[in-house]
Formats: structure tokens, C-alpha cells, sequence
């Protein structure tokens, strides 16, 4: 190279050099001028310490407590980019922002839930107060979090999950009306466990007679013989003289109190019954409305949590129904199948988790009864392995993975695989059922294929009418067991696979694989492409069809004709099979449909509970001719307290703990609907329109979180979107247009409608 080469290439290094130098000055100094803006990291809130977000209630039992937070920020699209946690033995330490029991220091990462006290332990029988801090992406650190309090009691080394107290509340009468000189009759306006609280006044000392019930007679009585299993009572309440005071003393039942597998209500508590009216007969003291009390138990919920509302007034009212339920029947403080047994049953538990979660920031009940029905199950064979869908909904809503580790033995017991033949389709009836396989579950008796409830001569009716099972025809290779099964399968694949479990997991993938193939070769009617109720059956059930549709069994070319089957048969299933129902409705696309079960006004519906029945807590089953036995306070009735949310208005968690969630509206008909979800990171707002020629999607998602965002394509395969007031392009997935990644804070979509 000639040295007037060699000088230019000198020059051009030496301007590429000098040019670099001045790039990085002018990006630091841009970037200093950004980070020295406003800040815009607000302080976290929503402080949770075991999940709980008033642990000052409670004495927790572990050395090592889980801490979580909501994180805040006003500029869109923020991410938690550090936090910092302080836990001080005093509130005076910590104001001081002093952790003399822990300093995290600055923790680089995203991590907002389930973050792991790692000072020293914990001391039992102490008080704590901890705090927060966070940085936003900008580098901007947020301020302090208010404090928050918790107590330890006995330190236990192994998995515990605690539980708040019960929390009592008084109601005040709707409604009073004399009906005679020495009777009144008292409207509280909706059932609710619990009884009732008195001030009354007498000469002398008396009794009067105190009647409780939850069924009126026409609209100035109480039906004091309401029939089988809805609540009345009379207690005899003996008066004083003078003006007093009284708290009626309810009278047990046997059934619910004297079973050995019974909740008990906690003696400070006492006992409760469900009434919604009253009769006081036989006194002529006075009394008005300030006189009266309701005293309602259950467990503490926030009514401001979540909200639904929507056009169609039924589903607004369907919705309140349920959501009062869930709040309702929490007085046991444990998930019961209502008043008649007080008994954890894992179907009924799991769709009021489902509910609960949907309604109430709320994860220690769910997680308790959960935990309880490992070593408490239940005779159903579907029942056991509702244990896997309850983990992992626990999984997926908390993002907490310690449940999960110390039950995995259990789980795995309770997929049944043990009693799968070679193929690897299970039976309790092929002589598999050991008593070794009965001790791994926990369970003590003779399992029992349920499909739906009540089933066939179980309800009273006379023989060849009843049951919830549309006729199904029960054989020893049942068709809904192995869907479950199935389902059970591919959620301990994944179950194994967060634990690290990786031989596990692939396993049982195979073993999903294997049982799919084979459900699909033994059940599915190659001729009429739909399921058959079991082998050798010629009867296809909407319980056999609707299963293996909402656990994504059918193989795509039959799901039109089972999609049909699933449509003609209409609600011809419980009100526990309605949440399967439904589910497998929204798989296929028939929001619709779905829609239009959800606001029926028929004998098999939610409305008929509301208007014709007249109750406040849903039903055990649709009406009283499908079940006489029926009681009037089951929270197995919730479908849709979690089904408008996670499949109408469509938010559901992606990963665990909504790190990234969907949010995929399908108003099936309705002109427009609003939500605000509670979630572990925050509420999630989404408010969707149908107008006549543009569809409008508001949402609001929470700082230190993303969403998949799914707007109706409207029978279009234009890409094109307006999000935040600019046309973007998404991605066409079927009948949506999809935008992968949405950060956090406001946005707005709109499409036009073709």
C-alpha cells in the first residue's frame, strides 16, 4: 500500500473515531435529558404478603413469606425494570426506610409477585412491616409504597397456606310490614348465611316466636313449609323485661353439623343458616327498621373489585346473581356444596375458584379448599382429577409455584392413570381400582362415574324422568372420564414442566398423545362424526360431545358436525355442566350461541332463577322439577360469574400471574359491554362497542404487563387497524386481527365493520 493510501485509510478511521465519540456524547445527553424528566414511577400498591392483602388479620406460618405488589406508572407502556423491598422489625425503622430484618438492595428485573423474603428468618409470635420501591424502564425510581403489617405465629417448616378469619356484617331490612297486631314480616332483600339481630322491648318477660326462611309466600309472608332441602327455621327467642338487645341463636342442623365430613363453623362465630325473609310473631312492642338487623357471615371480600355491565340487562342481572353467590356462600371459609351437607366437593370448588378469581382479588380460599380436597376427596371419578384443573387455575392466576411443588406426588396419583389399559383409556369398572391406587389419591370408598348431576332414580322424580345426563349410557369406558383424563394429562405435562420436571413432562405429553388417538379410534362415530357415550354405545349425549370439545379432543374436520350436535342439544345439562357447556362453545366460535344460553329466560336458566324462582344465591340445579331436592344456595351455579369475563369479554391469563394476558372480546350480539377484572398485577379494564359500522375496543392494562389484543375481523382479512388514533397493521389469526405485545397503560382499536 502506497503511504498516500495508507494516510486516507488514517484520515477515514480517525473521522469514523471522532464521529462515534460525538454519537455517544449526543445519545448520553439526549437519554440524561429523557431520565431527567418528570418521573412518571408511581408508588406500588396492592401490597400482598402471602397472598393476602390484610395479613395484619392473620398469624402466617412460614419463616420465609412471599411478598407481591401491584407496580404504577403514568407513561404507557412501562415495565418494572428493579425493585427494592424492605422489611423492618418497626413501623419507626421503616419510616426511616431502614430494613433492619431485610434490605433487598436494588433487585434488577421485572418481578412484581411471589418474591421470596431472603434475609434472616423470620422469628415466630413477631411483628413485621415491609415496603416497596420500583424503577421504571426509564431508570426513574418510583416512591415508597405505604406500609404493610403482618404477624408470624408457629413457625411450620412445610407448605401452608393461611386464611382469614370470617368476617360478620349487618344488614338493614328492605322492607317491614305489620301483618297483624302481633306479627311482622321483614324482607333483607337477598339471602345471605348468618341470623339475625334484634332490638326489642317488653313489660314483662315473654317469648316470641323468631322464623327464618328463604322462600316467601306471595309478598307479606314467609313460606314456612317450603319443602325438602330450602331453609326454614323457628327459634323460640325467650324476652326480658325492659328493652334489649337479643343475637338469635341458630338452631343446628344435624345433617350439616353432626357429619364427620362437614365444615364446622367456627365457635366464635357460631351457627348460621341461609334466610333472606322473617317472621316475628308474637310480639306487639315496637319496632322499626333501625331495630333490625341481618348478620351476615363470610369471607372478607372487596364488592368494589370487579365490575361487569353490559346491553343486555338479563346477563347484567345473571351476572350480580353470581356475584353475590360467590360472596354468599364463603361463610364456611371453605368452597361447600352449599347448606344441605356443607361438604368441599372439587367440581363445585373449581368453578367457584374460577368465579372468585373473576369477581375479587382473592387467592387464599381457593387455594385452601384446593389443598384440602388433595387429602379429602370426593366419590366422583371426574371429581379426582378436577385436582389438576384446580392446580394449575391456582398456578395460572397467582404465579405462585410452591402449591404445586409440595402437592406433585398427589396430582400425579390423581390423573388415574393407574387405571388406564394398554391404550391408555382408564375405567373404574375393569378391576383396576386398588386399594393401593385408593390410598395415592386419599381416598377411602367405591369412585363412581358421575358425567352430570343428578343422574337417573337420583332425584325423586318418578322412574324414566330426572337426571342432567341427557340420557347418557353409562359403560365401563366412558367417554366424558377419558376427556377428563385427557385434560388431567396435558395440564401435569405442564405442571412437571415448571417444576423442572422435564422426564415428567414428556411423558406425560406422550401419554396425552397416546389417549387422544385412542379417545378419537374408540368413541368418536366415523359415520356421523360425533361422540359416542362409551364403548359399544350407539347413544351420543351432549355430555359426550361437549367434553372432548372443550378439552380440544376433536380432530378438526369433525368439529363442524360435533359443534352442531353440541348446538341442537341445547342446556341439556346442569348447572355444573354448564360451565363445560359454554367453554366448549367459546373454543369453537359460537359466541352467539353461547350468548344466547347465557341470557335465556326458559326453565333452564340463570334468568329463571332471578325472575320466576325468586332467589339471590343460584340454585343447585335449574328449577325444582329437575331436582326436587334441590336447595336454593349452590355456588356450583356460578358458570358465568367466570365465563362473561374470561370468554365473552375474553381476558385470561397467558402466562402465570398475568405477565401477559389476552384480552378477546366476543360480544356474540351484544351492542357493547365494560369490565374491570382484578388480577394479581392489577385491574384490567376492557370496554368493547359494536356499533353499525366500526367495532371500538378500549382497554387499560396494568403497568408491568403486556396483552395480546384480539379485535374482531369481521369477516374481513384486512390487516389493518386504528390503534390510539393510527392505522397499524396486525396479524389475521382466523376471525381476528391480532397485535402480539400491548404494553401497559390506555389504548384504543377500532375496525370497521363489514
Amino acid at each position: 500500500m502506497s503511504r498516500s493510501a495508507g494516510t486516507e485509510v488514517s484520515k477515514k478511521m480517525y473521522i469514523r473515531k471522532v464521529s462515534g465519540i460525538i454519537t455517544i456524547l449526543v445519545l448520553t445527553f439526549v437519554f440524561g435529558l429523557y431520565c431527567s424528566g418528570p418521573s412518571t414511577a408511581l408508588p406500588p400498591t396492592g401490597l400482598l404478603c402471602e397472598l393476602m392483602e390484610h395479613p395484619e388479620h392473620v398469624s402466617i406460618a412460614t419463616a420465609y413469606p412471599h411478598y407481591g405488589w401491584i407496580a404504577n406508572d403514568s407513561a404507557p407502556n412501562a415495565m418494572q425494570s428493579a425493585y427494592q423491598v424492605l422489611v423492618a422489625s418497626s413501623l419507626a425503622a421503616l419510616a426511616d426506610d431502614v430494613g433492619d430484618v431485610w434490605d433487598s438492595g436494588k433487585v434488577i428485573g421485572g418481578q412484581s409477585i411471589t418474591v421470596r423474603h431472603a434475609g434472616e428468618p423470620l422469628a415466630p409470635d413477631a411483628t413485621y412491616h415491609w415496603k416497596v420501591r420500583t424503577w421504571n424502564d426509564r431508570g426513574q425510581a418510583s416512591p415508597w409504597s405505604e406500609s404493610q403489617t403482618f404477624h408470624t405465629g408457629a413457625i411450620i417448616d412445610a407448605h401452608i397456606t393461611t386464611r382469614y378469619p370470617l368476617v360478620k356484617a349487618e344488614v338493614a331490612p328492605l322492607r317491614m310490614v305489620k301483618t297483624a297486631p302481633d306479627m311482622t314480616f321483614i324482607d333483607f332483600g337477598r339471602a345471605a348465611y348468618g341470623t339475625i339481630k334484634l332490638t326489642l322491648t317488653s313489660q314483662a318477660p315473654r317469648d316470641v316466636e323468631v322464623h327464618l326462611g328463604e322462600v316467601a309466600a306471595g309478598k307479606q309472608a314467609l313460606d314456612r313449609n317450603p319443602g325438602r332441602h330450602r331453609r326454614y327455621r323457628m327459634m323460640v327467642l325467650p324476652l326480658k323485661a325492659g328493652t334489649y338487645t337479643y343475637t338469635v341463636a341458630i338452631t343446628p342442623d344435624e345433617r350439616n353439623t353432626e357429619n364427620p365430613k362437614a365444615i364446622r363453623m367456627p365457635v366464635e362465630v357460631g351457627e348460621v343458616m341461609p334466610f333472606r325473609y322473617c317472621e316475628l310473631a308474637g310480639y306487639t312492642g315496637p319496632l322499626d327498621t333501625s331495630d333490625v338487623r341481618q348478620v351476615v357471615v363470610h369471607y372478607p371480600f372487596n364488592n368494589d373489585a370487579s365490575y361487569f355491565s353490559s346491553s343486555s340487562q338479563v346477563l347484567n342481572d345473571v351476572w350480580d346473581l353470581c356475584k353475590y353467590t360467590i360472596k354468599a356462600t364463603s361463610f364456611c371459609g371453605v368452597y361447600v356444596d352449599g347448606d344441605r351437607e356443607r361438604i368441599p366437593y372439587e367440581a363445585d370448588a373449581y368453578i367457584n375458584q374460577l368465579g372468585h378469581y373473576s369477581v375479587d382479588r382473592e387467592f387464599t380460599l381457593a387455594r385452601y379448599t384446593h389443598e384440602y380436597l388433595i387429602t379429602n376427596p370426593t366419590w366422583p371419578t371426574e371429581w379426582i382429577m378436577h385436582s389438576i384443573l384446580m392446580a394449575w387455575a391456582d398456578y395460572m392466576q397467582t404465579g405462585d409455584a410452591a402449591s404445586l411443588a409440595r402437592f406433585y406426588d398427589d396430582l400425579r396419583a390423581k390423573t388415574l392413570g393407574a387405571l388406564a389399559r394398554g391404550d391408555g383409556l382408564i375405567s373404574t369398572r375393569t378391576g383396576l381400582v386398588t386399594n393401593e391406587v385408593l390410598t395415592a389419591i386419599h381416598f377411602q370408598g367405591r369412585l363412581r362415574d358421575l358425567v352430570d348431576w343428578p343422574q337417573p332414580g337420583e332425584t325423586g322424580l318418578p322412574e324414566g324422568q330426572g337426571g342432567e345426563t341427557d340420557n347418557f349410557d353409562f359403560r365401563p369406558i366412558n367417554t366424558v372420564v377419558n376427556a377428563f383424563h385427557y385434560r388431567a394429562l396435558v395440564l401435569m405435562s405442564r405442571i412437571a414442566d415448571v417444576l423442572g420436571k422435564n422426564g415428567d413432562a414428556s411423558s406425560y405429553s406422550r401419554q396425552a398423545a397416546r389417549v387422544k388417538s385412542a379417545f378419537n379410534e374408540v368413541f368418536l362415530d366415523k359415520t356421523r362424526s360425533v361422540y359416542i357415550d362409551g364403548e359399544g354405545s350407539s347413544h351420543s349425549s351432549l355430555h359426550a360431545n361437549m367434553f372432548p370439545l372443550a378439552f380440544g379432543l376433536v380432530p378438526e374436520p369433525n368439529v363442524p358436525k360435533v359443534v352442531a350436535f353440541v348446538k341442537s342439544r341445547g342446556m341439556a345439562c346442569s348447572v355444573y355442566g354448564s360451565q363445560y357447556l359454554l367453554e366448549a362453545l367459546y373454543q369453537a366460535g359460537e359466541a352467539e350461541h353461547a350468548l344466547k344460553l347465557l341470557t335465556a329466560t326458559d326453565d333452564r336458566s340463570w334468568a329463571h332463577m332471578i325472575y320466576d324462582v325468586g332467589t339471590t344465591i343460584t340454585l343447585e340445579a335449574w328449577d325444582r322439577k329437575y331436582k326436587p331436592n334441590l336447595d336454593w344456595n349452590h355456588a356450583w351455579g356460578v358458570a358465568p360469574a367466570n365465563i362473561i369475563p374470561r370468554w365473552l369479554m375474553g381476558v385470561r391469563p397467558l402466562e402465570p400471574g398475568y405477565g401477559l394476558i389476552q384480552i378477546k372480546p366476543r360480544l356474540g350480539g351484544l351492542e357493547w359491554g365494560t369490565l374491570e377484572l382484578p388480577t394479581i398485577r392489577g385491574t384490567v379494564h376492557v370496554d368493547a362497542r359494536a356499533g353499525d359500522d366500526v367495532f371500538r375496543l378500549k382497554v387499560r392494562i396494568p403497568t408491568n404487563t403486556r396483552a395480546r389484543v384480539c379485535i374482531p375481523a369481521g369477516g374481513g382479512d384486512d390487516p389493518i387497524v386504528k390503534v390510539d388514533g393510527r392505522p397499524r397493521k396486525g396479524q389475521v389469526e382466523g376471525d381476528f386481527v391480532v397485535f402480539g405485545r400491548v404494553g401497559s397503560g390506555e389504548h384504543t382499536f377500532e375496525r370497521p365493520v363489514r
